[in-house]
């Protein structure tokens, strides 16, 4: 095990990495940008070091900077948490050159994940169902051409991309060509490649993902699903382990093809295999996430497994200390990302500081943050301030316990997506399981405008 592991990373993310470390007797380092020097992160890790200032090329996206206080404290491997560089896979391969472990997949299977039409046609290899679409990137006459043969509504999504950028969806010839090039460079702003794919749109999908386990010692195994259809402009806003849309035999199927899909690419470490489930049980591969994934902890609160702890020690070459037949899913859980917006003004951000933070606890109620009274949320980074995650015996005392523990969590000083969260746990769809990727924004959201 290793003795030292820098995070690479801020926010609730890298407290829930100290917390890991700590209780597998690693020490930690932190890094912090300028603005971040009293953050939460810091004040735990065992040691720190300032990078850069608040810009994050500067700081957190500063290799240099972080790799060289990794040499000056000793440390032996660098967790990248999720974003940032976690998915970069330069980052990955350089961490190798100064001797250090990244604790995450292989550079190349970074890589090769992370060009979507390339990992489109290593799952089509592997036997794993994608969405119809072009069979790599292409131009904006290949696009019309596939869309006019397949048939419209189609997608137009970035061959590099991820978290909902560069993605448009086109209903006629015209609307393809007057998006396509608007995509384009969002991708190249975003990614920084403008190379686009165009796929059959799935008007009503389910988003369901599995966790995927694997070591280099050739075990790999699938830790059930998560639904996190609930989105707003394709970001995740609340998931829940399981999910109510599928059935045995549904869930089966997809475990065994999120595990071939591992399996195909030679994957090291914790990953999320994403699928879309249409109303006709049928499911095709989205994209691997090669990274802890946000909603990680209703994995954890389901089967009882520490998936950080894990990625951990199989980046230490250990093997994993479980079979599939061990995996047991009990009971049911939610997660809510709370974060610093005003949901009844546009998710307009919210930052300051906070003057009162007294988040939730009682029986299977789990928080993880990185704030605090006195804390000032930066405008320089992502909105999210901590996820609130229950457990129950099925989903109703799931939602029952997460009801209360949001009914609990008083915050002030700055708005909060709490009140849009209260709201959805008390929906009839929500409550029913009667959700799909479009519901939140294109039913819920309306209901609201309505009543206002």
């Amino acid at each position: 095990m290793y003795q030292k592991i820098l995070i690479a990373n801020r926010g609730e993310i890298a407290v829930r990495v100290i917390r890991a470390c700590r209780e597998l007797g690693v020490r930690t380092v932190a890094v912090y940008s300028e603005p971040d020097h009293d953050a939460l992160h810091v004040r735990l890790a065992d040691e720190s070091e300032a990078i850069g200032p608040a810009k994050a090329a500067e700081s957190y996206l500063n290799v240099q900077a972080i790799l060289g206080a990794a040499t000056r404290h000793h440390v032996d491997a660098i967790h990248p948490g999720y974003g940032f560089l976690a998915e970069n896979s330069h980052f990955a391969a350089v961490c190798k050159t100064w001797g250090l472990d990244f604790i995450g997949p292989e550079p190349e299977t970074i890589e090769r994940m992370g060009s979507k039409t390339a990992a489109r046609q290593r799952m089509q290899q592997a036997g794993v169902p994608v969405v119809p679409g072009t069979p790599g990137a292409c131009s904006e006459e290949e696009a019309v051409a596939f869309a006019t043969e397949a048939g419209f509504p189609v997608l137009i999504k970035a061959s590099a991309g991820g978290g909902g950028r560069g993605i448009r969806v086109a209903q006629t010839p015209d609307e393809l060509r007057a998006a396509f090039g608007s995509a384009a460079r969002e991708a190249a702003a975003s990614f920084g490649s403008p190379e686009l794919y165009v796929e059959r749109y799935l008007s009503s999908p389910r988003h369901v993902e599995f966790q995927v386990l694997a070591d280099r010692h050739g075990h790999v195994l699938h830790l059930f699903e998560r639904d996190s259809s609930l989105q707003r402009r394709r970001q995740k806003v609340l998931e829940e382990a399981l999910s109510p849309r599928l059935t045995p035999r549904l869930r089966a199927e997809m475990a065994a093809a999120a595990v071939a899909a591992a399996r195909a690419v030679h994957y090291v470490g914790a990953g999320t295999v994403e699928f879309l489930v249409d109303g006709d049980d049928r499911f095709y591969f989205l994209e691997m996430n090669t990274r802890i994934q946000v909603e990680h902890p209703t994995t954890e609160m389901i089967t009882g497994i520490d998936i950080v702890k894990e990625q951990i020690r199989v980046a230490a070459n250990e093997p994993l200390r479980i079979g599939q037949s061990e995996v047991e899913a009990r009971g049911w859980s939610v997660e809510c990302r709370i974060n610093a917006e005003d949901p009844d003004n546009r998710f307009a951000p919210s930052p300051g500081t906070i003057t009162r933070w007294s988040p939730p606890a009682g029986p299977w109620v789990r928080v993880d943050d990185g704030a605090y009274p006195g804390y000032t949320v930066q405008t320089h980074y992502d909105s999210l301030l901590c996820k609130v995650i229950s457990w129950g015996r099925d989903r109703p005392e799931a939602i029952a316990r997460m009801s209360r523990a949001l009914a609990e969590f008083e915050v002030e000083g700055i708005r909060t997506t709490l009140p849009m969260h209260r709201r959805i746990l008390a929906d009839p769809d929500f409550l029913a399981g009667l959700y799909d990727t479009g519901w939140l924004e294109n039913t819920f959201m309306a209901r609201g405008a309505q009543r206002a």
